[in-house]
């Protein structure tokens, strides 16, 4: 598995492990399934994104020939 590192407020990180805790769950596994529920709910940005990414990488092909 890949780590990624982030910065936050500490008090954000504070919070976000209390609710960890709460749940019985790692920090990890929490921001995880945040990150998740966010990419469902917003999957037509993603599909934007991917499609412009696309296009750029296309049109530098381009113009780099």
């Amino acid at each position: 598995m890949a780590k990624v590192l982030i910065s936050m407020k500490e008090e954000f990180l504070e919070e976000i492990d209390r609710v960890a805790d709460s749940e019985h769950r790692s920090r990890s596994e929490l921001i995880r399934e945040a990150l998740r529920l966010y990419m469902r709910a917003h999957p037509k940005s993603i599909q934007e994104s991917q499609h412009i990414s696309q296009q750029a990488q296309l049109l530098e092909s381009i113009l780099l020939d």
